[in-house]
């Protein structure tokens, strides 16, 4: 019965939660876009915009994130391979966004930015032990 309830992961990255503002474009479009990032793993992004975008549609993605006291940023080409609509609520039960929720899973990624993304998933990580440990401990 346990087990029934134990929620196995499926991916294969772990993935850190993050709220980081997502710049991208369709391959062959300048129009540059925005997006939130909810997690990322080494794999791809989970992220929320309002835009309605199929399945499979490619992207140039650039993530910006702080370095110490700079802004760095990482870029990819992703591919859309997950697509839910999504809705929050306030404290109060009222509806305050509506949108959709994507999965991204990276296609390319040069070497520079491997490790930018390897640093910031490090990073969040430990700062994720940290929180976790202060708040068992109250």
């Amino acid at each position: 019965m346990e087990e029934s309830l134990i929620r196995k992961e499926k991916r294969r990255y772990p993935r850190v939660l993050i709220n980081l503002p997502l710049e991208y474009q369709d391959l062959g479009d300048s129009n540059l876009r925005g997006a939130m990032v909810v997690n990322v793993g080494a794999g791809g992004f989970l992220i929320e915009c309002t835009r309605n975008i199929p399945v499979g549609m490619r992207l140039k993605v650039t993530l910006l994130f702080s370095k110490g006291f700079e802004l760095a940023d990482f870029e990819a080409v992703a591919q859309l391979v997950m697509r839910e609509r999504h809705r929050t609520e306030d404290s109060e039960g009222n509806h305050s966004w509506e949108g959709y929720r994507y999965g991204l899973e990276f296609l390319q990624v040069l070497d520079e930015d491997r490790w930018k993304l390897n640093l910031l998933l490090g990073e969040r990580s430990e700062f994720e032990e940290m929180f976790q440990t202060l708040f068992c401990q109250l």
